[in-house]
């Protein structure tokens, strides 16, 4: 490994990169520990033909579009640019350098447009792939992420550079011999950051918002309907913006949400700005004032809210060029993620690679249709399989994307997994501050399981009633506010009869509804219970029998215990419906139509 010192001058300006590395040399990993140094920027300015891989279309536009390379000849291929479009800029560039940067799915067009003009792209080019941690993070649903390394190993001249690199596996590395470059800053370049452990990362990130003074606060979460429940919950919607991928901006377009946008521009900001993953990379935000950033994970909702602070925070927090106000960090933590450590899981990976192999080898052997048919139905259950790249080889990547994923999930354990996480990581100094509710994201998680039977959620619903008690606080009343959209009615049977009297009743619908009527009108409530009775046994539209009518009317008045004002038949039915006679599997009874009273 060799190591570049890198320093500060009085005025806290960091030396450029070109300063002191001219030029990247071929077959490097470029670990440069800070954002922002010019890596990409000196390659532009690189006095060779270059094609640049970035993650995201934000990147390349933002660049293309940057007045500093105004006269650099940058050409952007995305989504919408064609083979046809990179020959013809090919083509009229035969007087300077190419400078084209691509995203890794766009780069077969540039291939193509090579072969067109019948040009070695692999001795005409520098390929450098910028913010290369992404093709580890990014595998498992990005799989054209990695399209462009079969070819970049063939490049005579290549980089991959990154302020957060993440250790290869791919054996091509130590075959081709490629050397790391490390960027050693001769100065203190930890940032503070506030990391708020809580229970109710809404509630959190709510108390969290008057702390902050009067500046642009940027909001960091890899999920979209997170932001539209904070924005809407938190009454924000007016006062926000949100920058995501182009899909998620439809979709919330379709919540009447239009402050939405698939590029970062600094006129679309708001007092309020959340950003998911496409913008934790490489974006340059340039802002007059120093913004706060609030980073949010709720693992209980979303997995992929993970942030990992030895990458995404970084990231994170190195898109903003003038610096930042404060950091936070708010996130639950639930013990039930596994915990492994990294052997075990390269064990696991082993394992599972030796099963497959078994497997095909059957598969392979096969004497009939038959037999083949049933070991492919076998080996495509296999997990090893999201490790295989489209011709069916061993993908590094995706392996070491499992590796990373996995590992990541080690940091929210716990609270102390959490913050061990940020403390041994050496560009931040840490400061932890707990932030708990009587119930929380976990409860939150129980109640809206689509799996639970509505008597199960009911169960739920009055065990966190049980634990929020009398509703002393604030708080506790939102979240009492929340049940009760959640369920209206198993709420106000609490509040009206208790959970012994649910329990006993076995959140029989029908008969805790006769219970609170009977409690009402024990408390002298309205006069109608006998007719809320009624309409809760006997539905309009439904058949019912004389018998019936005359037993369950009489057992209304006896639960109530009053007397009728008359002798109960069934045409009594008639004094509370519009009702016509008709036969009950033969015998008579009438057909409700409607209510009267």
């Amino acid at each position: 490994m060799t190591k570049i010192k890198i320093s500060m001058n009085e005025l806290g300006k960091v030396q450029y990169l070109t300063e002191v590395l001219p030029e990247i040399p071929t077959n490097t990993v470029f670990y440069k520990k800070l954002t922002g140094l010019g890596a990409t920027y000196g390659e532009i300015k690189a006095k060779r033909n270059s094609i640049i891989i970035e993650p995201n279309v934000p990147v390349i536009t933002g660049k293309c579009s940057d007045p500093k390379h105004k006269n650099d000849n940058l050409f952007g291929v995305h989504e919408g640019i064609y083979t046809d479009d990179v020959i013809n800029y090919l083509e009229r560039s035969t007087k300077t350098y190419y400078k084209i940067l691509t995203t890794p799915e766009s780069f077969p067009k540039i291939k193509s447009a090579f072969e067109e003009l019948e040009m070695d792209i692999y001795s005409h080019c520098f390929l450098l792939f910028d913010e290369c941690h992404k093709l580890i993070k990014d595998a498992d649903y990005r799989n054209d992420i990695i399209l462009p390394l079969n070819d970049f190993f063939r490049f005579e001249n290549k980089a991959l550079v990154s302020a957060t690199p993440i250790e290869f596996s791919d054996p091509r590395f130590k075959e081709q011999h490629f050397q790391t470059i490390e960027i050693q800053p001769d100065f203190d370049y930890k940032k503070e950051i506030w990391l708020y452990h809580t229970n109710n990362t809404l509630q959190a990130f709510k108390n969290l918002l008057p702390e902050l003074e009067d500046r642009q606060v940027c909001i960091f979460i890899n999920s979209t309907d997170i932001i539209y429940s904070l924005m809407k919950q938190l009454d924000l919607l007016e006062q926000s913006a949100v920058f995501c991928a182009p899909k998620s901006v439809e979709k919330l377009k379709r919540d009447k949400f239009k402050n939405a946008s698939d590029q970062w521009e600094k006129n679309k900001m708001k007092r309020y700005n959340f950003f998911t993953s496409r913008f934790f990379n490489a974006v340059d935000i340039e802002l007059e004032e120093k913004p706060d950033v609030i980073i949010l994970t709720d693992v209980f909702f979303a997995e992929h809210t993970m942030i990992d602070p030895y990458t995404d925070t970084i990231q994170i927090v190195g898109r903003f060029r003038n610096g930042v106000s404060s950091i936070s960090h708010i996130s639950n933590t639930n013990k039930g993620l596994p915990q492994r450590t990294q052997d075990e899981i390269k064990g696991y990976l082993v394992c599972c690679g030796e099963i497959y192999k078994s497997m095909k080898n059957f598969y392979d052997c096969a004497a009939d249709r038959a037999s083949r048919d049933a070991y492919r139905a076998a080996l495509e259950s296999l997990p090893f399989n999201r490790m295989l790249d489209k011709e069916g080889k061993e993908n590094w990547f995706a392996k070491d994307n499992y590796m990373d994923e996995e590992l990541i999930k080690n940091y929210y354990h716990e609270e102390s997994s959490f913050h061990e996480a940020y403390r041994n990581c050496p560009s931040f100094t840490s400061y932890l501050k707990g932030f708990y509710c009587t119930l929380g994201d976990g409860e939150r998680l129980q109640r809206e399981n689509k799996s639970l039977s509505i008597k199960d959620k009911r169960k739920e619903i009055v065990r966190q009633l049980e634990m929020l008690g009398e509703c002393a606080t604030e708080m506790e009343l939102e979240y009492k506010q929340d049940l009760m959209a959640a369920d209206p009615f198993i709420v106000e049977a609490y509040d009206i009869v208790g959970k012994a009297v649910i329990e006993q009743l076995n959140y029989s619908k029908k008969r805790i509804t006769e219970a609170m009527i009977q409690k009402r009108y024990n408390e002298k409530a309205t006069g109608t219970e006998v007719i809320q009775l009624i309409k809760n046994s006997f539905q309009v539209g439904n058949r019912y029998s004389c018998k019936f009518i005359k037993e369950e009317i009489t057992r209304i008045y006896g639960l109530l215990e009053i007397h009728p004002p008359k002798a109960i038949t069934g045409k009594t039915i008639s004094d509370f419906f519009t009702a016509s006679e008709c036969k009950v599997k033969g015998d008579r009874g009438y057909l409700l139509i409607s209510e009267i009273i």
